[in-house]
């Protein structure tokens, strides 16, 4: 059965920085910050969540459908999409901008700085669930526009589709009261750790009131592998990360390890093997710079996530 992808799609241009941002930052002169970050390396990617999502999901053989916005410059990365297997028909084109844009700059202790220009993101919201004509039974709702993960959670749940919130980058635009509901609709809550205090802080609940509403919450803490909690408590698991061959660039590892969660979700497998799909695509796009970068068959997969996870 397809799953659903909504979020960005975009062109990423991503930085590596040799040094640490904290030594380059006074924190008591942050009001007057002025600093430059020399860097390395310099790349272009495909990327954005629903991209990227999308990308790591085709590989293990799931079957993902894009709701997003492409800009006018959006010719290459349909092209790239298709030659992956995606479909495409639901990408709706803005002709009057450019597709979105991230730039992003990695210090050596793998901390990020992310610019993002929502670009022709910003007329996600005229997007519906409604137009999607391909019957699915969960969908993603990743970061975009927040007007857009909001109108989507909700046709979601007017539809009584399962919906995964993951709110990533955008967290911090949303107000208490849509956090709140989203919450309360949705049936998976997708964060890290940092991101899973910024929630707690914003809709003054906490982890224990939030998986009291939520069936399942799942927190990744990058290199300390994830923490998956159902309903009450009823159920909490750690997986152990999945050690990467080498560390490359931490980009895209979230999304990779939602890909390869969700995949196997929609597989029938237990929540325990879940995360650990996730942990193993993690470490693939850990691996590569970029976001969409990273390569490999059923058959390798399958022979690391043995190695990593052999009862």
């Amino acid at each position: 059965m397809p799953i659903l992808v909504t979020g960005s799609l975009a062109y990423d241009t991503i930085m590596d920085f040799p040094g640490r941002f904290r030594d380059h930052i006074l924190p008591d002169q942050i009001h007057v910050l002025n600093t430059c970050f020399l860097v390395d390396g310099i790349a272009k990617n495909f990327g954005g969540c629903a991209g990227n999502i999308a990308y790591t999901m085709r590989m293990l053989a799931a079957d993902p459908v894009v709701l997003s916005v492409l800009g006018s410059d959006g010719d290459s990365y349909i092209d790239y999409l298709e030659k992956q297997g995606i479909a495409t028909r639901h990408i709706h084109r803005e002709s009057s901008a450019f597709s979105s844009q991230a730039t992003i700059i990695t210090d050596k202790d793998d901390n990020q700085i992310t610019a993002y220009h929502n670009g022709a993101s910003d007329v996600a919201s005229d997007l519906s669930i409604g137009d999607v004509d391909q019957s699915f039974n969960l969908a993603i709702i990743a970061p975009t526009k927040k007007t857009a993960m909001i109108k989507h959670a909700r046709e979601c749940a007017e539809r009584k589709i399962p919906f995964v919130f993951d709110p990533g980058q955008q967290l911090g635009g949303f107000e208490r009261d849509d956090l709140r509901e989203m919450l309360s609709l949705c049936s998976f809550f997708v964060v890290n750790d940092y991101e899973m205090k910024v929630t707690e802080q914003k809709t003054e609940y906490s982890t224990q009131e939030l998986c009291a509403m939520i069936d399942t919450v799942i927190i990744t803490r990058g290199a300390a592998g994830s923490h998956i909690i159902t309903r009450h408590g009823a159920e909490q698991i750690e997986v152990v990360p999945c050690k990467p061959q080498e560390v490359q660039d931490p980009t895209g590892a979230g999304d990779a390890y939602r890909a390869g969660f969700f995949s196997a979700y929609a597989a029938g497998k237990d929540l325990a093997v879940c995360g650990q799909v996730g942990s193993v695509a993690a470490a693939y796009a850990i691996e590569k710079y970029g976001t969409q970068n990273h390569v490999f068959s059923i058959k390798d997969f399958e022979q690391r996530y043995g190695t990593n996870y052999a009862s």
